[in-house]
């Protein structure tokens, strides 16, 4: 059993790819990301090149993989045995990671000091439950009239969620690419915008609702919901067999409003800390 390790995303789909897709869930932001790299080359998330590993038995079976893009924390995801951890931390200096529950503390045992930064929980949608009354307005589509206001919402919502990544020229991209594909849909409330929800690219029948946004003055009024409710209908429509998205579990109110209109919990991941800052 190995590790094997590469800066090259094809080369990584090459080995990966049919483990990645036959447990789309688990597996959704190793797909969302590495179709992002191969639509916008490695420096798609940060400024260094990303390092892309999997984990095989001797019959070749990937069972585990890393996905780091610096400057985010690296990814481990899939089944990753305990013996797995000691050879992966010796090849990479490993301070930050984002794993399911179990591996996450099974890397945090190697770091005296460590904290954890962020748990959050993995949804999937059951059946859809629209919300009813729905709050005034109406869904619609993004449009390229949209743009500057949507990049400022980006803006605003990876400072939200404490990302690194803050450059504007990023979030515009993101933009025009979900406005471009029909991934992006706004709540507008008399004539104007109040809540989005994106989505990300169907891979291997699977999708994950990302970002929901609605500025601090309009919170509290259903938007979020009713918005979020809508890209989740459309996507079904589209042809999407699994609707997924990620929470806070720091943030009961929106795992509340997930709750109700139909995502089911489907397993908890931490980010995990070396040591504080």
């Amino acid at each position: 059993m190995t590790w094997t390790f590469t800066h090259d995303v094809d080369a990584f789909l090459t080995a990966a790819g049919p483990a990645l897709a036959a447990r789309p869930a688990e597996n959704t932001v190793v797909l969302t990301v590495t179709d992002a790299l191969r639509r916008h080359g490695p420096r798609a998330f940060g400024d260094r090149d990303p390092v892309l590993g999997w984990w095989s038995c001797p019959d070749g079976e990937v069972t585990g993989t890393l996905l780091h893009t610096p400057p985010y924390p690296a990814s481990l995801n899939g089944l990753l045995p305990p013996q797995a951890l000691g050879p992966l931390m010796d090849a990479h200096a490993l301070t930050h990671v984002n794993a399911d529950r179990e591996t996450a503390l099974a890397v945090a045992a190697h770091w005296p000091g460590h904290r954890i930064e962020e748990e959050q929980r993995l949804y999937r949608l059951g059946e859809l439950v629209p919300p009813s009354p729905a709050p005034p307005g109406r869904p619609r589509l993004a449009a390229p009239a949209d743009r500057e206001l949507l990049v400022e919402w980006f803006g605003a919502f990876a400072a939200d969620i404490g990302s690194p990544d803050s450059r504007a020229d990023r979030h515009a991209q993101r933009v025009d690419e979900r406005t471009a594909e029909g991934r992006l849909t706004l709540w507008e409330h008399e004539g104007a915008p109040v809540s989005m929800a994106g989505i990300t690219p169907r891979i291997a029948g699977s999708a994950r609702i990302a970002p929901v946004y609605t500025p601090p003055e309009h919170r509290g009024r259903g938007y979020a919901a009713a918005v979020t409710a809508e890209a989740s209908r459309a996507a079904l429509a589209a042809g999407t067999e699994e609707l997924l998205l990620f929470t806070d579990l720091a943030n009961p109110t929106s795992n509340g409003v997930y709750t109700r209109i139909g995502y089911r919990p489907v397993g908890d991941r931490l980010v995990v800390e070396a040591a504080e800052r």
